[in-house]
This record gives C-alpha cells, structure tokens and sequence, in this order.
C-alpha cells in the first residue's frame, strides 16, 4: 500500500513527459493508484468521480475569472499595458521577462484573477518573443513565479486563502497558529523562489532561442485580439473600478466566485461590456478556462482515491518508521512525501489540509516548533503548484504560451518550473524547518 501514491504519481509523470493528454494521464493514475489498493475499475472509476467535487468550487471560480478577464481584454485596457511592454522593452530580453513576473504577482494580490490574465497578456507579445528569440522557458518560469510566490509569502488575497488554509489545517490537527506566523514561516521558502526565478531568467534561459512550430501540439482554443494603440479613456476608469470592486469583495467574503461575480456585475452595469455581449463573454471565458478547470476536478477526483485508500497515511507511515528523532532527516522525508504527493494533485490549496493532518502528530513528536511546522506544511504543499502537468499554475502557464502551438507543457512549462522552483523550495524549507 505504501508504495501506490509513489508508482500512481510515476504513471503520471512518464506519461505526461511522453507527451499524452494531461487528463489522461491523471485518469491513467487514479486507475493504477485504484488497482493496486485492491479496487476493481470500476470502483476505482466511481470514487474519482465522487471526488471530483472536491474542486468544484475551485473549477467554478476559474470559469467565471476567465469571463472576467475576457471582459476586461473587451476594453482594450490590457492592450495599453501591452504597448506599454511592448514601447519601453523591446530588445531588452531580461528586463521584460522580469517585468511579466511582476505583472504576474499582481494577479494574487493586487488584482485577483489569478490565472486567468495569462491568456490575455501573453498571446499579443509572441510576436515580439519570437522577434527578439526570447527563451519562452523564461517566460515560463517568470509567470509561474508570479503566479505562485506572492500567495506563499504574503497573506492577501490568494495569499490570505492559502495562509488560512494553513491555520485552519493545522488547528484541527492541534496546534494554533496565526496567519502571521504563517507569513513569517515562508519567507524563507518564497526566498528560495526568488534566488530559482533570478537563476533561471538570467542564467539558465537568457540566450537566444527559436520556437519551433507545432512544438506544442494544436493551438489554444482563445487567443487574444492583437494589440492596437489605445488611450485611456472612461471605459478603462470603470474597468479599473470593477477589479477594485472584485478586490474588495473577494478578501472579505474570502470567495473567489462571489469577486469573480462582484467584477462581471459592475463590468455589465457600469455599461463598460455591452449586456448583449453576455453569452460571448461567458463563451470566451469558457473556453479559455474550460480545460484547465476539468483538469483541476480529475486531479481531486485522483486526490480522494489516493486518500480514501489509505495510500497517502500509508506513504507517510513507510517513511516516518526509520526516521527515529533526526530533525533534518523527518523535514527532507516529509518534504520529498509532500513533493510526491502534490505533483500528482497539482493543487498546493487542495492537499494542505491532508498533509496537515498527516505532518502535525510527526512535527510534534519530534520537537518541531510551531513555526517550523507551518513551513513544512505549507512548503510541501506549495510544491504541487510548479512542476506537476495537473497544476492550474503550470496550465494557465502554457494556455498563454502556447497560443501559436509553439510552447509544450511538459518540456517548456513543467520541467523548467520543477527544476527552479520545486528544488529551492525543498532546500529552503528545510532550512526554514532547521531555523525556525
């Protein structure tokens, strides 16, 4: 039993860097994950469906960020700070991509679409990146950056979600923490992300690359208008005060649907979008989004078999058993266990509370302070967000990437983020673990 989450999670990432279907892939492992704990297929088909409502909230929210951004893009408001980019950046290769994950950690804090801005912004600067032979795997890296590090150091916005989640998980398990303890916890780990962002975008991906056509397989399904020369004008005031509005509504009812619902309500009201651009508004937002949020409900639905078995205690239990009171030893045993695990799931949200439930009664045991504790938890589960084919970081990463066919998943957008976030984040919290 101790061995199903490592040999699922395996199936799934063979066969993902073989470059098959992401929601097969995930399929494929649930069914093996299913099989070896005794399941017959059919059982193991029925529970991974019945926890695919596990990110059905999470699914919901994404569909209804995307109409927002698409709404937004109906402005013409993102096509200035493209111009912007595009006038002050061209033949400055290293400054734009620091610029894009910058704008990139916007959207967990400062402006909550999350991913959903990646499709907008991006696709309209291919040209450029081919023009100027931008490694795209540093493009990569600087939206998964920005798309990943500000929640995990700062409690606001999506940052206060994950940091809460952190709280709530480890005070059902016994021990009371706050969320700026919390915050404290992960800097150590979010420096870590830095260091892997400034490695990759000015060592690793800085020479000249081509993109090769069809390297990505098909095209996306939602490409963003080209860019036109836009002024600021009264429809963009309105728009800003929409994504306010969303702000506001999204950090006190701690709800993405009811922010995302709050920006598309006013965008309408405030006549910014047409009311009978409505269904292409929603059609749009779909179809950017649609793939990325049924990927997200098949990798909860792998999450409940891989719970419901047994197969995640028993991992944990497999590998506490030698640990003896080695603090150095549990933290790097614990992390490596989050790191298996979160790959497969893909969502750092998603497994906090399982891991915290799994690491607290091991962290006490061993004399781990509350700090420390709070950073393996929220390290290992950070880990699922770069790297793991299931991600919505990594996903929403390659929709934008690979409008054009010439960006694939798993080579250009996972392996890159593995390599340079996934690696600092277990050195550093374990450093984190050791200090703290």
């Amino acid at each position: 039993m101790e061995w199903v989450v490592i040999v699922s999670v395996l199936v799934l990432t063979i066969l993902s860097l073989l470059k098959v279907n992401v929601i097969i892939a995930i399929i494929a492992a649930a069914l093996t994950a299913g099989l070896m704990s005794g399941l017959s297929v059919i059982e193991s088909i029925e529970l991974m469906v019945s926890g695919m409502g596990g990110q059905a909230n999470t699914a919901l929210s994404y569909i209804l960020l995307g109409a927002f951004a698409v709404a937004i893009s109906y402005t013409g408001i993102t096509s200035i700070l493209v111009n912007f980019l595009i006038k002050v950046l061209t033949g400055r290769k290293t400054m734009m991509v620091l610029a894009i994950a910058g704008v990139a950690s916007l959207s967990q804090n400062a402006v909550p679409v999350h991913i959903a801005f990646v499709p907008i912004l991006i696709p309209p600067l291919l040209k450029l990146f081919d023009e100027m032979k931008v490694d795209r795997r540093g493009v990569a890296a600087a939206l998964t950056f920005g798309l990943k590090a500000p929640y995990v150091m700062i409690p606001a916005g999506f940052g206060l979600l994950f940091h809460n989640t952190i709280v709530d998980g480890m005070a059902e398990s016994g021990i009371d923490v706050t969320t700026g303890q919390t915050a404290m916890a992960m800097l150590i780990p979010g420096a870590g992300m830095v260091i892997g962002l400034l490695i990759a975008v000015l060592f690793t991906y800085r020479k000249d690359r081509e993109s090769i056509p069809g390297a990505g397989g098909s095209e996306a399904n939602f490409t963003a208008p080209p860019s036109e020369n836009v002024r600021f004008n009264q429809k963009h005031a309105l728009t800003l005060v929409a994504i306010a509005g969303a702000l506001i509504v999204q950090i006190i009812t701690q709800n993405l649907i009811a922010g995302a619902l709050t920006g598309l309500v006013l965008m309408f009201a405030l006549v910014v979008v047409p009311f009978k651009k409505g269904d292409q508004i929603m059609a749009n937002g779909i179809a950017m989004m649609g793939q990325i949020a049924f990927v997200m409900l098949v990798a909860s639905g792998f999450g409940r078999v891989l719970e419901d078995t047994g197969a995640v205690n028993a991992l944990v239990e497999m590998s506490s058993g030698f640990l003896d009171d080695n603090q150095a030893l549990i933290a790097l045993i614990l992390l490596l266990v989050g790191l298996i695990v979160t790959m497969g799931i893909g969502s750092s949200f998603g497994t906090i509370p399982i891991l915290a439930a799994l690491f607290v009664p091991i962290c006490l045991s061993a004399g781990f302070s509350t700090l420390a504790t709070a950073s393996l938890i929220g390290t290992a589960g950070a880990l699922g967000d770069a790297g793991s084919p299931a991600s919505d970081s990594t996903l929403g990463t390659t929709s934008g990437l690979n409008a054009d066919g010439k960006h694939h998943h798993i080579w250009d957008t996972c392996v890159p983020t593995f390599i340079h976030f996934n690696i600092p984040l277990i050195v550093f919290g374990w450093i984190a673990a050791m200090v703290l």
